[in-house]
């Protein structure tokens, strides 16, 4: 099983990146995908999650509006769209997978089936 997060890099404020997250080993279609994150010095944060479908997502308040994810199941893929990026956005990003969980209960991050090894975001002001 191999969760393989890319796309993060250096970044100014305002700009926007792309992350992608690509899965294997397992069935990807099945699982509730999601997003988290962790600044330097900081606790493990939730981001996004998006069900297996594709067609209902939930995202953290704050990042509302700034961060949308998407899921390609014909790629094995998600995705974590990036806009008007912030300092405060510095972190690294993992990716992670849960068989049959709820969105909502995504956001603890409890006890996830996978997680992803994870990329860096920095962003300078």
């Amino acid at each position: 099983v191999q969760l393989q997060a890319s796309g993060g890099g250096s970044a100014q404020t305002g700009a926007s990146l792309r992350l992608s997250c690509a899965g294997s080993g397992f069935t990807f279609i099945k699982f509730t995908m999601g997003w988290f994150r962790q600044a330097p010095g900081k606790e493990r944060e939730f981001v996004a999650a998006i069900n297996w479908l594709g067609e209902a997502t939930y995202a953290a308040d704050s990042l509302k509006g700034r961060f949308s994810i998407s899921r390609d199941n014909s790629e094995n893929t998600i995705y974590l769209q990036m806009n008007s990026l912030k300092p405060e956005d510095t972190a690294v990003y993992y990716c992670a997978a849960d068989l049959g969980r709820s969105l909502y209960t995504m956001e603890t991050g409890d006890n996830m089936d996978f997680w992803g090894k994870g990329t860096l975001v920095t962003v300078s002001s």
